[in-house]
């Protein structure tokens, strides 16, 4: 597998858009996967994410195993934490939630996962990971035990972007949430993309392939669809 951090810094330059889909191991069974399988391959996907804020990782290296036998995109882990790591996956999602002050997720689980990410060839890519308000608690905001920037701040979401990549992240990830009710503001997407050096992804209650495109065109280098693919696999059929 190529470098995939350069690729996404090539594309960047290039102004070319990536769009990641978005798998929780919790919503899948292995036996179940010809069919999804089917429909990224005819998706525009360039990435595969793989991870959820609460899953205990059972099955997690059967399914990876799966979608890398039929699928050629790479596949990088978006691990709630360290029991969701494996070496099948080409590369993880590094994070950090700069959004909260849990002690958890600004080191701990980083710590604790540097001896399983040591016996691996995974590439690793520093992230920082942002979480806006979206009108409803999600997923991550339950588990982190953390709260969501007021997504009417967006000076705030900027100065903490930009305290990631001083820091040395090298993407920046504004998130909304899983199931979240409302995607991040364009209006922040823009501030931060015009405001930042780095790549920045941006997730989180995207419904729409408009939508998809809204947040690209509001400046986002990436874009994650996950809950609407989930529910409707047909999702990128024109």
């Amino acid at each position: 597998m190529t470098n995939i951090y350069q690729n996404i810094l090539n594309s960047k330059a290039k102004s070319e858009k990536l769009l990641a889909i978005l798998l929780d191991p919790d919503k899948l069974a292995v036996e179940n996967l010809s069919d999804l399988i089917q429909k990224i391959n005819q998706s525009p996907a360039t990435h595969i994410f793989v991870g959820g804020s609460s899953f205990d990782g059972i099955h997690l290296e059967e399914l990876i195993t799966q979608l890398k036998s039929k699928i050629n995109l790479p596949i990088l882990l978006f691990p709630g934490n360290p029991s969701q790591i494996s070496d099948k996956a080409n590369g993880i999602l590094f994070l950090t939630l700069l959004s909260g002050r849990n002690p958890d997720y600004l080191i701990e689980h980083q710590v604790n996962a540097v001896p399983i990410l040591k016996k691996t060839n995974l590439q690793v890519i520093s992230t920082g990971y942002i979480l806006i308000e979206s009108g409803t608690e999600t997923a991550v905001e339950r588990v982190s035990q953390t709260k969501p920037i007021d997504r009417n701040n967006h000076k705030y979401a900027l100065q903490t972007a930009q305290a990631g990549e001083y820091i040395g992240n090298k993407l920046i990830y504004l998130e909304a949430g899983s199931g979240a009710k409302l995607s991040v503001p364009k209006e922040m997407i823009t501030l931060v993309s015009n405001n930042i050096n780095v790549p920045l992804i941006v997730g989180g209650g995207i419904r729409s392939k408009q939508e998809i495109e809204n947040a690209f065109n509001a400046g986002a280098d990436l874009v994650v669809i996950g809950t609407a693919f989930e529910k409707d696999t047909n999702f990128f059929n024109f």
